[in-house]
């Protein structure tokens, strides 16, 4: 009698199969196999070159096609977007350490508006739990603590610039970002960091745009040469 599976396992395992076929087609586009405006193979000629199932290739292009990566057009060749153009935040995540710098500038960037914006809109109870972040921020000496409380505060002062593009940006790369933070020790140096978060708390605190705005963006300098060196 032939094995019983059950129907988790069995999705488990084409899921599997999947990932593995996007990852494949996701480095190919990404590292330069392909090129922008290139048609990629039939969808049957990749299944048989990558030794799996047509199925499996349709849901790894589908996933490409969301991410912005190619053009998926029936009874036309599939053909490959510009990453650089049409791609999210989602790509971030896969263009390895080349990218950190770029990452780093635009956070130092994106956290100095933010902290200017919340400098002129901030609510009395978000200015008293950024004081209790960065108080907590001179406490803590784990990395991995410091890191999350960073997050944490920084996420904050977006709420309270009262932009939502600005909370979306930070729930979009929350993941991608923990998962890569051997990568990203912003917050190596916990205690030499500390007075850079109360800078910010006090400027916010005190409806000071412009300090805000420069404390923010010395503290997030730092942490960029803490971590390109």
């Amino acid at each position: 009698m032939p094995p019983r599976y059950s129907s988790e396992l069995l999705a488990g395992v084409r899921n599997s199969v999947a990932d593995r076929v996007y990852g494949q087609l996701l480095g190919a586009v990404l590292g330069g196999r392909y090129a922008p405006g290139d048609a990629l193979p039939r969808q049957r000629d990749l299944a048989a070159e990558l030794g799996v199932t047509l199925g499996s290739v349709r849901e790894g292009m589908k996933r490409l096609e969301q991410m912005g990566l190619v053009d998926v057009r029936h009874g036309d060749a599939t053909r490959v977007e510009d990453w650089r153009e049409r791609g999210g935040l989602d790509v971030l995540e896969h263009l390895g350490p080349a990218v950190v710098p770029a990452i780093l500038e635009a956070r130092s960037l994106m956290l100095r508006e933010m902290a200017g914006l919340a400098a002129g809109r901030r609510e009395p109870g978000q200015a008293a739990r950024l004081g209790e972040l960065a108080r907590e921020l001179g406490a803590v000496r784990d990395v991995r603590a410091a890191a999350e409380l960073d997050f944490a505060f920084f996420t904050e002062v977006a709420r309270a610039a009262g932009n939502i593009v600005f909370q979306l940006i930070l729930n979009a790369i929350r993941e991608t970002y923990f998962a890569h933070l051997d990568d990203l020790p912003v917050t190596g140096d916990p205690p030499a960091l500390a007075l850079g978060y109360t800078a910010v708390a006090d400027a916010i605190a005190g409806g000071d745009g412009e300090a805000a705005r420069a404390a923010a963006f010395a503290l997030a300098e730092v942490q960029r040469q803490a971590v390109l060196g």
